[in-house]
């Protein structure tokens, strides 16, 4: 049955579900994985992920569609993106098999908790590793633990689609051949005086530069960004600092084989700002979430889209890529996986 939650206004944040997913790594290998109703992780003082942030996750969403079928969408290339991930923060890798089983195995555990068809909101699901015995030295750690929780979440930021701010930041991202292309924790806890910085200054997120020669345009704090030029080509900077976004790549093809926009990924200046006229984060967690103004150091860009709504090919990008996650419109083969 599903549970009694006000769905329409459900916020981005954790809540606690019935299970949850663990495997441990010990000895060289990793145990059969069990469901858990316990939310409390229990480590040593010592851990290494306490000492020295050795921890990766992702992030994913199921949803349930018209016919009640939950499905996620491409967890495959979470699998993926988690295994290049563990190998640069040498960690143990999580087989593509044994993650995709494991996420089945937790969602339907907490069937309950997918929000239903047409709410908005979904049930985000967080795969994660961290070193988990105690390491003195720096050095990996022995022992680790895979695991997943879920959470039924709303909109990532609050007012659903209505354009955000941005603002270009003094602070870097990511260094060149650092770990700025996968998806650890350390990246995030780099972030988090910049994004606080960013809100007390007004604006919803940074958009931060390329730390070598801050000319170029990379990513924000949370999710890839994207643009659409006046010819209504979509472009995305490309970089190898840049965390390579599931969402980013599927909206790319979504504009060039749905749309039949060009679609192309390479540098892109900071000075090229005010040729486009829309702007846009993606990411799990926000999906599309429309820019409508980037503030550089006190020089205002506004897109032509405005600050009102979504620019018309950012709404289309947005319900199309949405569709085809519901099953309402056929999707790339391999893109849809059904849990239940």
């Amino acid at each position: 049955m599903v549970k009694n939650i006000d769905w329409g206004n459900l916020g981005f944040g954790y809540m606690k579900t019935d299970y949850r997913y663990v495997s441990c790594y010990k000895n060289g290998k990793w145990d059969e994985g069990q469901l858990v109703k316990d939310e409390n992780v229990v480590i040593n003082e010592s851990a290494c992920v306490l000492q020295y942030a050795q921890t990766c996750f992702e992030g994913l969403k199921a949803y349930k569609t018209k016919e009640n079928k939950v499905v996620c969408f491409r967890p495959d290339m979470n699998a993926k993106r988690m295994i290049e991930s563990a190998k640069r923060l040498e960690m143990p890798t999580f087989s593509e098999e044994r993650f995709l089983d494991a996420i089945k195995k937790v969602v339907n555990a907490n069937f309950d908790w997918v929000p239903p068809y047409g709410s908005g909101a979904s049930l985000y699901i967080r795969p994660y590793m961290f070193g988990s015995d105690a390491i003195m030295g720096v050095k990996p750690a022995t022992e680790y633990q895979f695991r997943i929780f879920v959470s039924p979440v709303g909109p990532y930021f609050k007012g659903g689609v209505k354009p955000i701010t941005l603002m270009i930041p003094d602070f870097d991202r990511a260094a060149p051949r650092g770990t700025g292309h996968v998806k650890a924790g350390l990246n995030y806890a780099m972030s988090l005086h910049a994004i606080v910085n960013a809100h007390n200054h007004g604006y919803n997120e940074n958009l931060y530069l390329d730390s070598r020669t801050r000319t170029k345009i990379e990513e924000t704090g949370s999710a890839n960004i994207i643009f659409v030029t006046k010819n209504n080509e979509v472009v995305t900077p490309k970089s190898d600092t840049i965390l390579p976004s599931i969402t980013r790549r599927s909206l790319m093809y979504v504009a060039e084989h749905y749309l039949g926009l060009k679609a192309t990924e390479r540098e892109i200046y900071l000075e090229e700002l005010q040729d486009y006229k829309e702007c846009a984060l993606c990411g799990t967690a926000a999906v599309l979430s429309p820019v409508g103004k980037i503030s550089d150091h006190g020089k205002d860009i506004l897109f032509p889209s405005g600050m009102e709504k979504p620019g018309e090919i950012t709404q289309k990008l947005y319900d199309t890529l949405r569709s085809i996650q519901m099953c309402e419109i056929d999707a790339p083969e391999g893109w849809i996986f059904e849990v239940n």
